[in-house]
């Protein structure tokens, strides 16, 4: 018998990458993790993982399909560097499109935009209501992701807690879902799911194994949908408690969860994950 195929499904930001401010780095200085840049936007470090983590990566890309799954757009992704084997598929917009060798499949692209046409508000009620309704004191950015979704970015600290709830309420009502990660709020189509694009890779790939690790809210579907899933201990997910049966919430926090996660891939698919710090 051929030894089962497994698909690694992975959120990025915040699950195995982290910018500066969500690193977490509690230990005392002379201990922290040797760190590795792998996004850099308008010429400055951006994200980052452990350099053991990264050693990780490189032997997870040998022994299973490992697939970033994210809610970044094409663009956002494609300023990342993770180190091991370039994935052969990537899920950009939470699931809007699937890239193959980089480049998005147009029938993909073109039966996500169909079903949102039939099943969801628009695009523009929301981004209207949204716009609306945010106070400038405390918004920085509105953008629209691929023409699929919109988030703001905004000053956390400033942000009424009531504000987010009722446009939850809100974006419920008309098919949507609101996520809350770091400085962003996200407003996404329900049948936009990251979910959906990760069962027709796996069809694709003969995988019979499905991992995943993720932090917020629109991983849940993505974590419920595997065979085995893990959650760091900060984020949405672990904010609220969430859990389900196949799931392991673990106790890390910042970059070392990332590591965390992908000794726990290693070990999955047989592998001890013996990468060490330097």
């Amino acid at each position: 018998m051929s030894a089962p195929r497994t698909l690694v499904a992975s959120d990025l930001d915040r699950t195995l990458i982290y910018s500066a401010a969500a690193l977490a780095l509690t230990m005392p200085d002379a201990r922290a993790p040797r760190l590795l840049c792998v996004e850099v936007h308008e010429s400055k470090p951006l994200s980052y993982l452990t350099e053991t983590a990264a050693a990780l990566l490189t032997e997870l890309g040998d022994v299973a399909d490992f697939m970033p799954t994210t809610t970044r757009t094409r663009k956002q992704y494609q300023r990342i560097n993770l180190p091991g084997p370039a994935p052969k598929y990537a899920i950009c917009a939470n699931g809007g499109h699937l890239l193959v060798d980089g480049v998005s499949d147009p029938d993909w692209h073109a039966s996500v935009t169909a079903r949102l046409a039939t099943e969801c508000a628009p695009l523009a009620e929301v981004r209207e209501y949204m716009a609306a309704t945010a106070d400038p004191a405390w918004v920085r950015k509105h953008r629209i992701a691929e023409d699929l979704f919109v988030y703001l970015v905004v000053e956390r600290e400033l942000l009424p807690e009531e504000w987010v709830k009722e446009l939850a309420v809100w974006a419920e009502n008309r098919g949507w879902t609101v996520s809350l990660q770091g400085r962003k709020i996200y407003a996404v189509p329900k049948p936009l799911t990251k979910t959906a694009a990760v069962r027709e890779v796996a069809r694709r790939t003969g995988a019979t194994l499905t991992l995943a690790a993720g932090d917020s809210l629109l991983d849940a579907d993505l974590l419920l949908a595997a065979d085995r899933g893990w959650r760091p201990g900060h984020g949405e997910l672990a904010d609220s408690d969430w859990t389900a049966p196949a799931i392991t919430a673990l106790p890390e926090r910042g970059v070392t969860a990332g590591e965390r996660i992908l000794r726990e891939f290693l070990h999955a698919c047989g592998r001890p994950g013996t990468a060490t710090a330097a």
